[in-house]
Order: C-alpha cells, then sequence, then structure tokens
C-alpha cells in the first residue's frame, strides 16, 4: 500500500506558522510526528503532496494505486480497519472533511469521480494548532502502546531515582536517568533512546522525551508534555509540545504551549496560559487573518521554527510568533509577532534573510547539521509569503 500524506489547504494555512516550514504530518504530537504514526502502522512507503516550495525536501511518490490520507489525520485501530476495507475510488469524509481516499489520482478541487462515505466515528484531526498540546495526552498514550507492544522496558539503575506506577514507563537502550522522581500513575512515560534526565529533576506522566533530548536539573515536568528530539527542558513545563533541535533550558514557565524547531527561550521566559478574567483565549489565525475564539481557556503561546527570545521575555496568554524572529527587551510583546520580526514591546524591525540566513547556519552547526540551499530557499520562500 502507497500512502501519501496531502495537505488540506483550509487546514494548512489554520496551522501557520508552524507548517510554513513542513507538511502538516511533519507536525509533532504525542511521541511520533503524523507522518512516523502511518509509518509504524503500515510498515511501509510514506510520502507527502505538500506546497510546491517544501516539496523537494518531502517530494511525493505516487504509484499505479495510492491511498491518501489527511495530512493532519492521527491514526487508530478503527480508523485502519475502515481504511483496509476501501476499494478503488472509495473515500471517507467527516464533517466535511475529506479523511482518505483510495485512488490513483487525487484531486482535492474535483472528488467528483471518488464514492465517499461519512465515517460515524471520533477521530484525531489536527486542524488548529491548540489542538496539538490538548490531544497530547491521548496521542502519548495511543504511541506508547504502538511503540512499546511486545518490548521489554530498560532497567533504571541509578539508586537514587524514585519511581511511581513503573510499569507505565518505557526506556529505551542508552537513555541516562540520575536522581529524578518519575510519576507515571495518572499517565504513561516513555525515555527515548540516548536521552538524558539529570539530577533533581520532577516529571509527571504523561509524557515524552524522545531521542538524544535532556530534561535539565531541578525542571519540573507536570504532565501531558512532549519535548522532541534533542531538545533541552528545565524550569517548569505543563502540557507542551517542543518538536526538536529546541531549547528551553533554564528557569521559567510555559504553558499549554507549541514550540517549533530551531528555537530557544531564554532564561526566565514565561509564557502565560490563563486570562485573568478566566475568559476563553484569542489567537491569531492565519486563515481568518484576525484573531480567533479557541474557546479554550488555557492557551500559552504558539511559535514557529528558528525563532528565539531574550531573557525574562514575557508572552501574554494566547501569543503567536512566526518564523525566524528575535524577540527581546522589557514588558509584554504583542501577542501575534509575525516572521522575522526583530525586537519587543518598544516596537519591531524586520530581519532581514541574510542576518535570518547567518542565524540559521551557526545555530544548526551547533548541533552538526548542514544549513543546505534547500533549506535556505524554504526560509526565503517564507520571507516572501510573510511579507505582508
Amino acid at each position: 500500500m502507497n500512502i501519501i500524506l496531502f495537505d488540506d489547504p483550509t487546514i494548512r494555512k489554520s496551522l501557520l506558522p508552524l507548517t510554513y516550514t513542513r507538511p502538516v504530518s511533519e507536525i509533532r504530537i504525542g511521541i511520533l510526528t503524523i507522518t512516523e504514526k502511518w509509518r509504524k502502522r503500515y510498515e511501509n512507503s510514506v510520502s507527502h503532496r505538500t506546497e510546491d516550495y517544501l516539496a523537494t525536501k518531502y517530494p511525493e511518490v505516487a504509484e499505479e494505486k495510492n491511498v491518501y490520507i489527511n495530512g493532519a489525520l492521527c491514526p487508530d485501530g478503527k480508523l485502519i480497519a475502515a481504511i483496509d476495507k476501501l476499494g478503488d475510488n472509495e473515500g471517507i469524509i467527516r464533517n466535511g472533511n475529506l479523511l482518505v481516499a483510495k485512488t490513483s489520482k487525487l484531486d482535492l478541487t474535483n472528488l467528483s469521480s471518488l464514492k465517499t462515505s461519512e465515517y460515524e466515528i471520533e477521530v484525531a484531526l489536527i486542524d488548529q494548532p491548540w489542538k496539538i498540546f490538548k490531544q497530547n495526552a491521548a496521542q502519548i498514550q495511543e504511541d506508547f502502546t504502538l511503540i512499546t507492544k511486545g518490548r521489554s522496558s530498560a532497567n533504571i539503575t541509578d539508586l537514587h531515582t524514585i519511581t511511581y506506577g513503573k510499569e507505565n514507563i518505557f526506556i529505551e537502550e542508552g537513555a541516562s536517568i540520575k536522581a529524578a522522581i518519575i510519576n507515571a500513575e495518572n499517565g504513561p512515560v516513555y525515555i527515548g533512546k540516548n536521552s538524558h534526565i539529570h539530577e533533581g529533576a520532577i516529571i509527571k506522566g504523561s509524557f515524552a522525551l524522545c531521542e538524544g533530548a535532556h530534561v535539565n536539573m531541578g525542571a519540573k515536568i507536570k504532565g501531558d508534555s512532549t519535548i522532541g528530539p534533542f531538545s533541552k527542558v528545565g524550569g517548569e513545563v505543563s502540557n507542551s509540545v517542543i518538536f526538536g533541535y529546541s531549547n528551553k533550558g533554564h528557569d521559567g514557565f510555559i504553558g499549554n504551549t507549541v514550540i517549533g524547531q530551531w528555537c530557544n527561550l531564554g532564561a526566565d521566559t514565561n509564557t502565560s496560559n490563563l486570562k485573568n478574567n478566566y475568559d476563553s483565549v484569542k489567537l491569531w489565525s492565519y486563515e481568518k487573518g484576525g484573531f480567533k475564539d479557541t474557546g479554550e481557556q488555557f492557551c500559552g503561546l504558539i511559535m514557529g521554527d528558528h525563532s528565539k527570545c531574550g531573557i525574562n521575555t514575557m508572552f501574554n496568554t494566547g501569543t503567536v510568533v512566526g518564523v525566524s524572529s528575535n524577540i527581546f527587551g522589557s514588558g509584554f510583546p504583542r501577542n501575534f509577532i509575525p516572521s522575522f520580526s526583530w525586537g519587543g514591546a518598544a516596537g519591531f524591525t524586520t530581519f532581514q534573510k541574510p542576518k535570518a540566513d547567518e542565524v540559521a547556519e551557526r545555530v544548526m552547526s551547533r548541533r552538526n547539521i548542514e544549513y543546505t540551499e534547500q533549506e535556505r530557499s524554504i526560509m526565503h520562500h517564507v520571507f516572501e509569503l510573510s511579507a505582508d
């Protein structure tokens, strides 16, 4: 079965700025990205149909027969069973969204050739940024079951680490844990390959620490959080998702927050995730071109790839930061900061492409990863897309 994960144009726009630099299915939620979830379920070819400027990095590989799956859709057992029953030129929709189509070629502008049926069962469709943290606990549980089935956890050898709900803790080979408290009574805890939990860290499940990531000394992880590959976290973290290669290494609080790749939060950066009047949070919507009521009482920060903030940065409830922005200075910056912005509460100027390239190249080289011409081309395209 040849699987192609397609970007629904409306959903893709709703998920900006996170989807400026990746297809929808490359979003991490739970332990895995959505792409990785489908690969593990089917153990075969999975490619992407996305925007042209991303297609060089994420090419579509089509065959004579294909199964097109909405890139925002997370798999589960019942959905897999429904997909396996599909015949040629048949599809599944839910609430007006195309979920799956089995066909040789998919035209999203004309679905008349498809015989579609309504899927009556609830699905995890990540069509808004806040759904990433809101559904993260459920996806950690789903991924934990998938990854650990039939496998045995490595042992905790450190005599000074205390665990609760040990049967819900899974540790990959090469992980290091020292003098930590890990409580998995209310949700699973997954500790990835070659990851590190340093002295004095307190972790409450559900929680996922991906490959090569660090929980720094004295960190407090309140639960329902994911720390992506090769990221580092310290301070206080609650119900947040960090995609990978990003650092929140110091004290400070983030809650109900999503951080992209190659980001850095300066020491004592704090996000507000609850308004003083306990009202629902409005968040900037690229799809609407204005602020949209999330219907959520808790919502912190959404930050695109390659953005940074200085020490003591204070983010208001429901702040959106675009790609490759640099925020610094005292006071609260506004709660929508476009891509390639340089400044803070006192005002912003444009962070020009040569400087943005210089920083990205420097940051990535520290992890021995090249800032390629392909990456540079994507960043420059995002600069033009976000110029308004």
